[in-house]
């Protein structure tokens, strides 16, 4: 899963943003975990030049291990994509839960904190665009898995979601990455851990249809859980764009991947945009 990255590194890049003026730390709330939480917010250049302009939101989850600032490890430059595509970037905690709201345990419900509350924080703190045609969702691996379980069943929420060397299948891995904490011990809980992997949700889609991008690299060990949920994907008659290429579950291939995600997010962006404008 993602590293555990120092904590000088996470000062020295919070640093390198915050001089730049791009970046800010917030702590956002949690009425549901009775807490409050930080999030880093990346916001374009454009934004302090256009003061009367809206932005759509991208929401970038986190790996296993990893926190709010490990996008902006992982991609120092992160700043320049919000810039170049015109878009805020909310990189959100979210601990080792993998973004479920927990069935076991009550202090666990961080698909409630990124989905309802810090997306109503970030609406009413910063100029957004405060629709599903605004908003979308990606993350790695357990923030991967994030990503299209968040994506998928708060389709009233984002309208297009993704996921990089996500965990798209949870039940091969029972032991692994603090998972049992959340949906108790699979033996005892197989119905629990069935219905809260993404590959069992696919049908949710068909409901309100969202665009979706997920890639994998093929030395990952995500790999073939992904590969299985672009066959399921294509079988349900579900569009999709799906990436594979040379790579392991590591830092390099992340950072080369939200170059691509960032690109298919602007491009929903701007249809949500022109669609709207055409029915006024």
């Amino acid at each position: 899963m993602a590293k555990i990255l120092s904590a000088a590194c996470a000062i020295c890049a919070f640093a390198a943003f915050a001089c730049a003026a791009k970046v800010e730390k917030i702590d956002a709330p949690s009425a549901a975990m009775n807490k409050s939480i930080p999030a880093f917010v990346v916001l374009p250049d454009a934004y302090e030049s256009s003061k009367d302009a809206r932005f759509p939101v991208l929401y970038l989850l986190h790996g296993f291990g990893g926190n709010c600032s490990s996008w902006l490890q992982i991609k120092p430059d992160l700043q320049k994509l919000a810039s170049l595509y015109n878009m805020i970037i909310v990189c959100p905690d979210g601990a080792t839960a993998w973004y479920w709201d927990s069935p076991k345990n009550p202090n666990l419900k961080y698909q409630t904190y990124v989905s309802e509350e810090l997306v109503k924080l970030i609406d009413s703190k910063y100029r957004t665009i405060p629709s599903r045609g605004g908003r979308a969702i990606t993350g790695l691996s357990m923030g991967g898995h994030g990503g299209l379980w968040l994506g998928i069943n708060r389709s009233d929420v984002f309208g297009a979601c993704g996921s990089i060397s996500g965990g798209v299948d949870i039940r091969p891995f029972p032991h692994n990455w603090h998972m049992a904490h959340s949906l108790g011990e699979y033996a005892d809980n197989e119905d629990i851990w069935d219905s809260h992997t993404v590959m069992n949700i696919v049908h949710k889609i068909k409901a309100r249809p969202l665009q979706i991008i997920i890639d994998c690299g093929t030395s990952d060990f995500f790999y073939r859980v992904n590969e299985k949920l672009h066959e399921k994907l294509l079988y349900n008659n579900i569009p999709h764009d799906y990436i594979t290429r040379p790579g392991a579950h590591d830092a390099n291939y992340w950072n080369n991947a939200i170059d691509y995600q960032v690109l298919f997010f602007s491009k929903f962006f701007s249809q949500a945009a022109n669609a709207g404008r055409a029915g006024r």
